[in-house]
């Protein structure tokens, strides 16, 4: 993968985060890396550590084995109609854009590409996103190396494009559950004598704890409650 060069199109906070997790993974050579922005001069913290940054996207495009478009949901079709005409059949096209389909993108951009379509949640701005990802046209080797991408911002899995919007309930509004638990279990650690502070610890750990032990012993969850 180092010797790959992507293109993130949107330098806001979603792509600043991801250039970022690809850079401090060693994925990709900083070199290799370019976020583009309008205003690029926000984008120096990046430029500091050696990721490139343009204001031009289609420049951008052009010098690109992956674009990864990170724009709002209303420019992606204007972003999309700029880009086709530099877009080449060797590349590969991922949208993290929210509710934007597989289908939308093609029927833009054609065919002639391989398309991918990604959820990160917002973890992603600490490099802990569950990231589900969505694919038309891709080969095994193209899956692999989307898959890859996102591992350095967590953890990442292809499944059928029928269940992104459950994806996004499930790990992308999971954690704002997981976050309710965490602030009512604070409450009840407050009402039997901690300070907040050290409820807020000792809930926000529990979880984080809780966690890690399923994602490294691979168990189910009831088996981890029989031991408690």
């Amino acid at each position: 993968m180092k010797d790959k060069s992507i293109a993130i199109i949107g330098g806001g906070n979603l792509g600043a985060a991801i250039a970022e997790g690809i850079q401090s993974s060693g994925l990709i050579l900083p070199e290799n890396i370019c976020v583009t922005r309008r205003k690029k001069d926000k984008l120096n913290y990046l430029n500091e550590k050696g990721i490139r940054i343009d204001d031009d996207n289609q420049r951008a495009t052009k010098q690109a084995d992956l674009i990864l478009l990170a724009v709002k949901p209303k420019q992606i079709r204007a972003i999309l109609e700029e880009l086709n005409p530099v877009l080449q059949e060797k590349q590969i096209l991922i949208s993290v854009v929210t509710g934007v389909s597989l289908n939308n993108m093609a029927s833009i951009v054609g065919n002639k590409i391989s398309l991918f379509r990604a959820m990160p949640n917002t973890a992603v701005a600490i490099r802990e996103s569950m990231t589900c990802i969505a694919t038309k046209n891709a080969s095994t080797a193209e899956q692999e190396m989307v898959v890859s991408i996102f591992n350095t911002l967590g953890k990442a899995v292809i499944i059928e494009e029928s269940l992104m919007a459950a994806s996004t309930v499930l790990g992308a509004c999971g954690i704002a559950y997981a976050m309710r638990f965490i602030r009512a279990a604070s409450q009840g650690g407050i009402e039997i004598g901690f300070n907040a502070e050290i409820a807020q610890l000792i809930a926000a750990q529990t979880v984080r704890g809780a966690a890690s032990l399923l994602l490294e012993r691979g168990q189910h969850p009831e088996r981890e409650i029989d031991k408690v």
